[in-house]
């Protein structure tokens, strides 16, 4: 499977990504000559090299009528590294319906423009949550806001070009201290990229500056499948987008293309873990069920002595690592834990199928697992014990039948 892994060590900013993805493409002069005629007032993007402690990379310089963002913010001290908007004020402003009509009059494929729009629907909703107005009365500087559009639109088309089937994300570095902006000095994440960044794992860190910007977050936000580990991945290369400030540590976006197997079986899964004493064998088992039936990978018991000697039960709970909330409630309601413990663990496992073999008792399925070069093939027990119970024979006469024909199930496959 073609996978994406961003990593964002030092945030992420619309034109850093778009670098970085840049970096990954085939025709690069290609994609520079779509987003040059593009129908953006006055906007241009030109290609350079760039370094930062040493790490070569590529700095996307994006510039409206002749001159980069950058230069017509008001605060240019605001510690930052790279373009920002919709903190910024100026003499011109541009309305999201604005944006919205020129995004849709782009001369992209439509699967762009709609996540283009969609994206820039989600600063300007994160915007006027943050400033406590209506979406329709935010406004954008003018000329960030056509940068920001450049940025946008750039990063949703070297995602449609690379056509990754998994995108995943690291943890989000946001920075640290205060930025300067139009408004005065704001907290770090700046609230519009907090509302962005919401349910995503982010930190802080040592560095000083705002390093998520609100359009970063939203792009982040927009095509993550998933926010984790670098997943395990063969024949990867590597794009580097490098932001247009020097820090102590690398500024930069790294994004790492390449091959993940579906069915290698390789991902996290959650464990949930709690210590029972004080419920009826009966009503455990009840709760193992439940906690199946509402969607459990496995659920289990062992028994255990606890404390002042009483005999009780250890339960585990499987789950995906993204209901690792709901099945904490779901285990905290169906027992009479006041409390668990969460372990979220790497995973490997044979992926499973179905296979059937005919006996002289008749049709068995049989559950395989394979992947690593190793098979493992079992019959499915409520076939063979309904057989067993049709044909008055013992259970294990079918499971040997069954099992004297998936010598040929494997010359079948």
């Amino acid at each position: 499977m073609k996978t994406l892994y961003i990593e964002c060590n030092m945030g992420a900013a619309g034109d850093m990504l778009m670098s970085a993805l840049y970096e990954l493409l085939e025709d690069k002069q290609g994609f520079l000559d779509v987003m040059n005629n593009l129908g953006l007032p006055g906007v241009k993007l030109k290609s350079q090299r760039g370094v930062t402690c040493g790490i070569a990379g590529t700095h996307m310089e994006v510039t409206v009528y002749g001159e980069e963002e950058l230069e017509h913010m008001e605060h240019p001290e605001r510690e930052s590294h790279a373009r920002h908007h919709g903190h910024e004020h100026g003499h011109h402003h541009a309305s999201p319906g604005y944006i919205a009509d020129l995004i849709g009059s782009l001369n992209l494929p439509e699967e762009v423009k709609r996540n283009a729009a969609e994206v820039y629907h989600a600063i300007a909703k994160a915007e006027a949550k943050a400033h406590g107005c209506p979406v329709e009365e935010v406004h954008f500087h003018e000329v960030g806001a056509l940068d920001a559009v450049a940025d946008v639109t750039g990063v949703c088309y070297a995602m449609y070009l690379l056509a990754p089937e998994q995108i995943t994300v690291s943890p989000v570095h946001v920075g640290s201290g205060t930025v300067r902006c139009a408004h005065g000095i704001m907290p770090v994440p700046a609230p519009a990229t907090a509302n962005l960044l919401s349910g995503i794992p982010i930190y802080g860190g040592d560095v000083q500056g705002e390093l998520c910007t609100p359009t970063g977050a939203a792009l982040l936000a927009h095509f993550a499948d998933e926010f984790g580990p670098m997943p395990v991945m063969a024949g990867q290369e590597v794009g580097i987008g490098i932001g247009s400030r020097q820090f102590k540590q690398a500024n930069c976006v790294r994004v790492f293309a390449g091959e993940t197997q579906e069915n290698l079986g390789n991902g996290t899964i959650t464990e949930l873990v709690c210590n029972i004493d004080d419920m009826t064998p009966e009503a455990l088992a009840f709760a193992r069920e439940r906690l199946l039936e509402l969607g459990a990978l496995d659920v289990y018991t062992v028994p255990g002595t606890m404390k002042k000697g009483r005999a009780g039960y250890v339960l585990s709970v499987l789950c995906e690592t993204e209901r690792t909330r709901e099945f904490a409630e779901h285990v905290l309601r169906q027992t009479t834990s006041n409390g668990l413990r969460v372990h979220r663990c790497e995973k490997y496992f044979l992926m499973p199928g179905i296979n059937k073999v005919k006996t002289e008792y008749g049709e068995v399925r049989v559950k395989t697992a394979k992947d690593f070069g190793i098979t493992h093939a079992k019959p499915e027990y409520e076939d063979i014990a309904a057989l067993a119970r049709r044909a008055g024979v013992p259970y294990q006469k079918v499971y040997e039948a069954a099992l004297r024909k998936m010598p040929d199930m494997k010359e079948k496959e």
